[in-house]
């Protein structure tokens, strides 16, 4: 039989990440492709208490329906840490509970944008959000990030040129790829930006907790005065990327068509997950589980640069990041970048190549992205060696 796919689906191709992660099937090759946490930062222990207490206690709560918005202890708690830690909402804003981040800004494009709008977001990008604003054909620009955020100047021409743009994307801290972080002088920028050209801002922040050096930043939606801003996090890279609990905070009617979308889509967010989220944030010490983390990753970061640093041998820029889980590398113009991330996985080191995260997916690129929060310290001295020796070979 031949079969026949929809338009919207039938255009998108299979993330190059998750291709490239086949090749991590092989436990001999040293994954700085991936973005998963370190398996050192799961509290498997507490989950494990949380998780049974709930089934032995109340196991009904956890195995019936729902309600679409979320867990109301969970949305509560929540709606209270970011008030009392980010500033982040006010009376006309509410909270949905989602199937991680990536079901909210999934869901945002549902609901804003038809055929044809346009989308616009940082370049590079996280190739997950661009996939799913692919997935609703919309048109997807993206304005170049420099060494402190998105461009101010390319934005704003961008507002001025680009016709019908419902949005702009954000990752403000530690974005994926790069690791750069916005400056707060940006920030009220963009925001600036988004007033005059009356346009939307979704915020997507799912490393904010995970800061190591430098001082904390505020978030774009902590400015937000006109309910301009919908702000997606996650427990993703906190507690469990497994258990898919992100959340929304956004004016109430967007949070209202939020709801009646995620209605279609998956009912509500698997309840024990929500169970266990509010629990831990509640009964546990949220912020010493987070400072632990940041103990961890400030390690590997901090090996990953060192072991740079001395292997690179200066031929190959990478960005310093304050924080979560990613840092860039580009190569010399007149480097082939894919042939050297083929080259990388034959000798059993996988990389992600720059172009995948692209808002033209036409478009070129010599950077590619290396992630230390999968591997372990061994292994990130070995893959770096391992690169920085295919480095010497590739580069005179």
């Amino acid at each position: 039989m031949e079969y026949v796919f929809s338009d919207r689906i039938s255009s998108l191709a299979p993330s190059a990440i998750r291709e490239i992660l086949k090749f991590t099937a092989d436990p001999e090759v040293i994954a700085f492709a991936a973005g998963n946490p370190s398996a050192e930062a799961f509290p498997t222990e507490a989950v494990a208490k949380i998780a049974g207490q709930i089934l032995a206690e109340n196991p009904i709560s956890a195995l019936q329906y729902s309600i679409s918005e979320g867990y109301t202890p969970l949305r509560d708690a929540l709606k209270s840490w970011m008030k009392t830690d980010y500033n982040i909402g006010t009376e006309g804003d509410d909270l949905i509970v989602t199937s991680g981040a990536q079901q909210a800004i999934e869901l945002t494009c549902k609901v804003l944008c038809n055929e044809g709008d346009t989308v616009l977001c940082e370049d590079p990008s996280f190739i997950g959000s661009l996939n799913a604003f692919r997935s609703y054909h919309v048109q997807l620009k993206g304005v170049p990030v420099e060494a402190d955020g998105i461009s101010i100047q390319r934005l704003e021409d961008a507002l001025k040129r680009e016709k019908n743009v419902r949005f702009l994307y954000l990752i403000p801290n530690f974005q994926n790829p790069s690791g750069i972080t916005m400056s707060l002088a940006k920030r009220q920028e963009v925001y600036r930006l988004a007033c005059k050209y009356n346009v939307i801002i979704l915020e997507d922040n799912p490393y904010g907790d995970l800061r190591y050096t430098g001082e904390d930043i505020p978030t774009i939606k902590s400015m937000d005065e006109e309910g301009r801003v919908i702000y997606a996090g996650s427990f993703s890279k906190i507690l469990s990327p497994g258990m898919r609990v992100g959340y929304v905070v956004a004016p109430k009617p967007v949070i209202g068509k939020l709801t009646v979308a995620k209605q279609v889509s998956d009912v509500h967010t698997t309840i024990l997950s929500q169970l266990i989220c509010h629990r831990f944030l509640t009964e546990y010490d949220i912020h010493a589980h987070i400072a632990g983390l940041r103990t961890l990753y400030r390690g590997k970061l901090d090996l990953m640069l060192s072991e740079l640093d001395r292997g690179f041998g200066g031929k190959v820029k990478y960005t310093r990041p304050e924080g979560g889980l990613f840092l860039w590398a580009t190569l010399p113009e007149g480097v082939d970048m894919m042939q050297f991330c083929r080259d990388a996985v034959a000798r059993k080191v996988a990389v992600v190549p720059g172009t995948a995260f692209l808002a033209d997916e036409s478009g070129s690129s010599q950077s590619f992205r290396m992630n230390y929060s999968t591997p372990s310290d061994d292994n990130i001295v070995k893959g770096v060696r391992i690169l920085s020796e295919l480095i010497a070979e590739t580069i005179h």
